[in-house]
């Protein structure tokens, strides 16, 4: 895997999803995360805060890999890459966000679902994608199934994900890594309750290590 990047995100295996309403909790939640063991963060740009978590996180702690998630537009992307962002997540696949990213020098993960929007994929350069919302869409079973004839396709799973199920989808050979949105939820966040963020952080890093050595 020679795309730095994703040999990162392989070895996290668990990538937090993270929905801060104010910029100013990113250094806590940061130093949370590397203390647990998991130095990286999918900053989304559902809110305004978006930029700037990247921007503080990224200059709190510069060895921890830090992008962005929910991207858009390609405009949305030229911000991400200015805050400091190393990846580019979205939700669906938007082939002007793909091709701005890879103009940026940026890995680019999208969302896909269906064979067509995975062939898709394929055809603009991509050997990873995103599997989302995974277990609403019929979870590891499903991926298996629709991704069958792309042999050599990668998957991170997003949506529905947590300290049980993440497992299965872990156990895949064909799984890169998978989107943790129950690691840093937001009400933990605003509750400042940093310390049990810290745990689970550490409990995703030991599922990893269980089951893949």
């Amino acid at each position: 895997m020679k795309d730095e990047v994703m040999q990162e995100l392989h070895e996290l295996g668990i990538i937090p999803v993270v929905v801060l309403d104010n910029a100013e909790d990113a250094e806590a939640l940061s130093d949370a995360l590397v203390k647990g063991g998991l130095p990286c963060a999918e900053v989304t740009f559902r809110t305004d805060a978006a930029a700037e978590t990247i921007r503080r996180m990224a200059k709190r702690h510069p060895d921890m890999l830090v992008g962005a998630g929910t991207v858009l537009s390609p405009e949305k992307v030229v911000e991400a890459k200015e805050a400091g962002a190393r990846f580019i997540f979205s939700p669906g696949l938007n082939p002007s966000v793909v091709k701005k990213a890879q103009e940026l020098g940026l890995t680019v993960i999208p969302g896909t679902q269906t064979p067509t929007e995975m062939e898709m994929a394929m055809g603009l350069g991509l050997d990873v994608v995103k599997f989302f919302p995974a277990e609403l869409s019929g979870g590891i079973k499903m991926l298996k199934a629709v991704s069958a004839p792309y042999v050599n396709l990668k998957f991170m799973p997003t949506g529905g994900l947590n300290a049980e199920n993440v497992k299965d989808y872990l156990a895949w050979d064909r799984i890169l890594a998978c989107g943790g949105s129950w690691i840093a939820k937001n009400d933990l966040v605003k509750e400042g309750r940093f310390d049990e963020i810290e745990a689970r952080a550490r409990e995703a890093r030991e599922i990893v290590k269980e089951i893949r050595g």
